[in-house]
């Protein structure tokens, strides 16, 4: 296993397109210019909505109708990714996209491609507002840990690295890196995910990947504005920066974001760090163990 690597985490503007092999043209210059420095590339939450356009403009405009596109054509976006991951040699977490249930609602699920053609999903927990009250987004059940060539790495999807219990669940099954895509429309929302992300690295002692959507689609009713910089986040402690902040982008500009994760690193704070966040998060009144499915790729 690799304890060290380089990650792109992606500041992703969405784009109109009107065939498949503009989407595909799209995608393999992002991954190959993020292939070049980085193993691993993480894309934000709802990326996949740009398949929308390829429903029409109508259809990119109506929630429903756009919802029931981008589902449509997630098989070939997942085999797409693979094939990607599969050219490059590299890890790639896909911009989360909506998806049908099988009870009619739509999900919100980020796909974690491996080089070898394996592929890990995890669905997101919780939802905001918008999501509850206007989509009728259904929660996943689970949480997930991923087995990797780069260790182990947990999704967080927006939301759900503001929630403390989530992230624990995965750091205590052996998650070292937690990748946390997201989708803000303002400044308040963004500061919301990554100071939660920030929290979770300082409560876990390990380290969070931060990838937001940026600019403006016009042409989407959903995810029409986005703001958001891409950052990787450790423990304010030995070996990383004092504020914990290992890397940021420059706010809502499109591009790579690149950053070393040294896991050792992290690991040398949770074994002897100034203090013991992880190792004494059993000892707060009310903590009880976690669990999350551990998932080998």
């Amino acid at each position: 296993m690799s304890r060290r690597f380089t990650v792109a985490a992606a500041q992703y503007p969405l784009s109109f397109f009107r065939s498949w092999a503009e989407y595909q043209e799209k995608l393999d210059d992002w991954i190959s210019r993020g292939a070049a420095q980085g193993q691993l590339l993480v894309f934000p939450e709802y990326a996949g909505m740009e398949l929308a356009s390829l429903g029409g403009e109508a259809a990119a405009r109506d929630l429903q109708r756009s919802i029931e596109t981008v589902s449509a054509l997630r098989r070939d976006a997942d085999a797409l990714h693979a094939a990607l991951a599969a050219r490059h040699g590299v890890y790639i977490l896909a911009g989360s996209l909506p998806f049908v249930t099988s009870d009619g609602r739509p999900g919100n699920v980020a796909r974690l491609f491996t080089p070898g053609g394996a592929m890990g999903e995890q669905t997101k927990l919780m939802m905001t507002r918008f999501e509850d009250e206007l989509w009728g987004v259904k929660p996943g059940a689970e949480v997930c840990v991923f087995e990797t060539a780069l260790g182990r790495i947990g999704v967080a999807i927006c939301f759900d690295v503001e929630f403390p219990l989530i992230v624990r669940a995965m750091a205590e099954a052996g998650a070292e890196t937690i990748l946390a895509p997201s989708c803000t429309d303002a400044l308040h929302g963004y500061w919301r995910v990554r100071l939660g992300a920030q929290a979770r690295a300082l409560e876990n002692q390990i380290h969070i990947v931060q990838s937001p959507l940026v600019g403006d689609a016009d042409w989407l009713t959903a995810c029409d504005v986005n703001v958001g910089a891409a950052g990787v986040f450790g423990p304010p402690d030995k070996g990383f920066p004092p504020d914990g902040v290992v890397n940021v982008g420059q706010m809502s500009a499109p591009g790579w974001v690149f950053s070393e994760i040294d896991l050792d690193k992290a690991a040398a704070v949770r074994a002897d760090g100034s203090v013991f966040n992880d190792r004494r998060w059993r000892d707060q009144p009310g903590a009880a163990p976690m669990s999350a499915r551990v998932v080998a790729l």
